[in-house]
């Protein structure tokens, strides 16, 4: 073989190995809020089993315009799909992990759960109908903490955002004037404040406007070690934003209520709940285009449930019951390749 010819085999054969390594990797896109951890599965699964996962953390809007377009494996959302969307659309929606979404702030001199939020202070912050740091309904519930005279800066997600339908969802069960003005959606139109894109740009932006608020999951608040505020819950108690919490909130839960497990976990009653909690969920075509591929995604959060407890935990997100990881299972028992046969074996 010429020199030339032979080089040129070599290159072939090592870009057919490049784009057969490439091929074998998962693809996903969509919400922030499941970022970190869904980053740390990825990096332990490569590990395990030498498949890697391509996630674009892009907000819950874009995971569920790419899942419907196809051009992911996968579609990730913190704001569930009703059981007529997904029947339109022929998906099957499932949850993975839970979490809680907590208001962050940068007040000078201000510590990490040294200042004290009701919903609906939060709602009138967010609102534009509480301005400064001072206001006398702030200061009132946080006797002994010096609040500055200065203007608050809500930051918000500029993005489609299941955080933010999350948040927004809180605001709605807990202020009834936030409700008829604005309401729960994964945009709404925001009156004051400054926008950021994804779980990243808040926190982002949060850090570098002083005496700014902001909303973020839990996991961008511990590792950025930003200030968050604590919020009184139903049972008027105000618990720290951790895995505790979040589990506390979960404890009650009926899954089995809603098609596609989307039920809402905000503002549960519990001493211990934290009032801003959810879950996070999966969405994956129901008649799978490419049945390998779809059991291997399947695979891969299978893989999770069992051995991305610990992982899950070191974030302060909350991993599911094994009896709710049983009903994900006979879920997935609907999910087909075109021959008609189930894509995943359990």
């Amino acid at each position: 073989m010429k020199p030339f010819t032979y080089a040129l085999a070599v290159g072939l054969a090592a870009a057919q190995l490049a784009t057969s390594a490439l091929a074998a990797d998962i693809t996903g896109a969509g919400a922030t809020f499941p970022f970190p951890v869904y980053s740390k599965w990825a990096e332990a699964y490569r590990k395990d089993t030498g498949t890697g996962l391509n996630y674009q953390s892009i907000g819950s809007g874009g995971g569920i315009k790419q899942i419907q377009a196809k051009t992911v494996d996968f579609g990730a959302t913190d704001a569930p799909l009703k059981p007529a969307q997904l029947e339109k659309d022929g998906l099957v929606q499932f949850p993975t992990v839970m979490g809680g979404v907590v208001p962050v702030i940068n007040v000078p001199g201000i510590e990490a759960g040294k200042v004290k939020l009701t919903g609906e202070l939060l709602a009138d912050i967010y609102a534009g109908k509480i301005l400064k740091w001072s206001d006398p309904k702030i200061v009132k519930l946080n006797d002994g903490v010096k609040l500055p005279d200065a203007n608050i800066t809500p930051v918000y997600r500029s993005d489609a955002s299941g955080t933010t339908n999350i948040f927004t969802t809180y605001l709605s069960s807990v202020s009834e004037p936030w409700k008829k003005e604005f309401g729960a959606a994964t945009t709404v139109s925001w009156p004051v404040g400054q926008g950021g894109k994804g779980n990243e740009g808040v926190t982002a932006t949060v850090k570098q406007v002083p005496n700014s608020i902001g909303y973020v999951e839990s996991a961008y608040a511990k590792q950025n070690k930003l200030a968050y505020t604590l919020i009184q819950n139903k049972a008027g108690k105000y618990p720290q934003p951790d895995d505790k919490a979040f589990q506390a909130a979960a404890a009650s839960a009926d899954w089995k209520s809603t098609p596609g497990f989307g039920i809402t976990l905000t503002n549960q009653a519990g001493e211990e709940a934290w009032p801003i909690t959810a879950a996070t969920f999966i969405l994956v075509h129901k008649e799978a285009a490419d049945a390998a591929k779809a059991g291997d995604v399947l695979k891969f959060f299978d893989w999770a449930y069992k051995n991305g407890d610990k992982l899950a935990t070191e974030l302060d997100y909350v991993p599911l019951p094994d009896n709710v990881v049983g009903l994900i299972h006979e879920e997935w028992k609907g999910i087909k390749g075109k021959d008609g046969k189930p894509v995943f074996g359990m």
